[in-house]
Formats: C-alpha cells, structure tokens, sequence
C-alpha cells in the first residue's frame, strides 16, 4: 500500500512538470523565434514479483506477450525534455530590419550580459531587431534585439549601421549594404550566424535566447555544438520573421491528456489511503 502511495506521488509530480512545460509552450504561441519543446516520461525502478512458477503453471504461459508475476513499479518520471527546432511558419512584414533563417539549425549570434558583467555569446532565431543610436559615436547607430543586446557579425563584433542611411539592404548571406541618402553605398558588415548541431545541449535564458553551459565537464568540445556558417550560406530572409512552432492544437490535446492523468493520479492516491484507513480500523477492532 505505502509503495502504491509513493509511486503514485512521485508520479504526479512529474506531471506537474510536464504540464509547466505544455503551459510554456503555449504561453508562446505568438512569441517571435520560440522554439517548443517536448517532454517524455520513462519508467523509474520496478521489480518484478513471481507470483507463479511459469514451469508448473502450463495454463499461464498459453499466448502470453508479458512477463509472469506482478510488475511492482516506483513512478514514472520525465526521461527527457526536448527542444524541438522544427522551423516555424515564416511571415512577411516588410521592416527591414526583420529577419528570418530558412536552415532549421542556424541561429543568429548575440551579445548579452553573462557573470561579472562580461559579454557572453547567446544564440536566437528571433530575428526582430532595430536600430539604435550608438552613445560613443553620433555616426553610427547600433544593431540590436528588442532587448537592446548588440547583434554580432561573423568576425564576433557588433554590428555598426552609418547614421543617416535611406535604405538597409541584407542578401541571404547575410550581406548587410547601407544605401545612404545620395546613393552611396556602404558595406556595414555581415550577420554572424552558427550551426547547432546538439541543440539539446542549448540551455534557455527566456526572450528565444539560448546560451551554452561549460562543456569541459561534459567532455564535449565547442566545434562539436556549434560551427560557423559557411559564407556563401543564403538562409536570410529580409523583411520576414519566423513564427514560434508551437501547435495550438497539439499542444491544448497534450494538456487535456496531462490533466485526466493527473486526476487518476490523484484518485489513485485517494484511494489508497481509504484502504490504508480500512486496513487500519480493522487492526484496531
């Protein structure tokens, strides 16, 4: 009965997880470059009671698919959780300075605060960005997120737009030309852009950024997560902005899913505990 209990328990607790997982998803739906993710369960511990011996009881083993005896578990728990990078639905806006990657596994390069106030490299496909001017020189103006955090280029710097300018041209590869006002045009620089190839190793600081943890501890070099994208790459999409790829849909069945096992669960444990009380006022009788 106690172990019925705990497993039941530790069971529902894992559901919770899942459920904020679903509830962040879709949270999300309309958030720019959101990537959901998916969780899984696994069974914990179990052992396997032999009740029966399958030699004396001939009649047990006739078309059986399962192990003989009783299959006493401790729970379920969530096995892993996956950020899935199906590339969401692609949406024109005409703004310039929104963009979008065609290539599922590609992220745009960021500068952000890590610890101690240095700048840390994260990673988004949130591609709505604007431009601000830069305080240290009245010429420039800044590329940067919604967040105000620096947009990088390929060479790790960040990107400087000449003031002034009339139009902002970005090619697939990422190509950035300011056309200024009297026709002239200047190369501004080009989009730093990355391949993630082990995006589960990719950990969410919010606002579709992702950053990378120490990978010395887990034995994994940072050639083996992330490589450049080649130069010739044309996976930008100027003036488009991806959509989360969340499914409304999908995502209101899993949680009507996670609620009806939740409440079995939980009447799991309600009556678990009537019994335990039965059992209890029979001792003392």
């Amino acid at each position: 009965m106690q172990r019925q209990m705990m497993a039941t328990a530790v069971t529902l607790g894992q559901i919770q997880q899942q459920l904020a997982t679903v509830a962040d998803n879709i949270a999300n739906v309309g958030t720019t470059g959101f990537k959901g993710r998916d969780a899984s369960f696994s069974d914990l511990l179990f052992q396997n009671i032999r009740n029966v011996d399958p030699a004396a009881d001939e009649t047990d083993q006739a078309g059986r698919l399962t192990p003989s005896g009783i299959r006493a578990g401790n729970g379920a728990k969530i096995g892993d959780t996956r950020l899935d990078l199906t590339p969401g639905a692609i949406r024109q806006t005409g703004n310039p300075l929104d963009l979008a990657l065609t290539d599922d596994h590609q992220f745009f390069t960021i500068g952000i605060a890590g610890p101690g106030g240095q700048r840390v490299t994260a990673y988004t496909r949130a591609g709505s960005f604007n431009a601000q001017p830069d305080p240290q020189n009245a010429n420039q103006l800044r590329l940067l997120t919604k967040n105000g955090d620096p947009v990088l280029a390929q060479n790790g710097q960040p990107i400087m737009l000449p003031a002034g300018y009339r139009n902002l041209e970005i090619d697939g590869a990422g190509v950035i030309t300011a056309v200024m006002a009297n026709g002239a045009r200047i190369a501004s620089g080009q989009l730093g852009r990355v391949t993630v190839s082990r995006p589960q190793l990719l950990e969410n600081q919010g606002n579709s950024l992702f950053t990378l943890p120490d990978l010395a501890p887990l034995g994994v070099g940072l050639g083996q997560v992330l490589q450049p994208v080649a130069a010739n790459d044309r996976s930008v999409r100027q003036g488009e902005l991806e959509n989360a790829n969340v499914d409304l849909a999908d995502e209101m069945t899993e949680l009507i899913n996670l609620q009806r096992n939740y409440q079995l669960n939980a009447r799991s444990l309600t009556l678990g505990d009537q019994m335990a009380g039965l059992v209890n006022g029979l001792v003392r009788g």
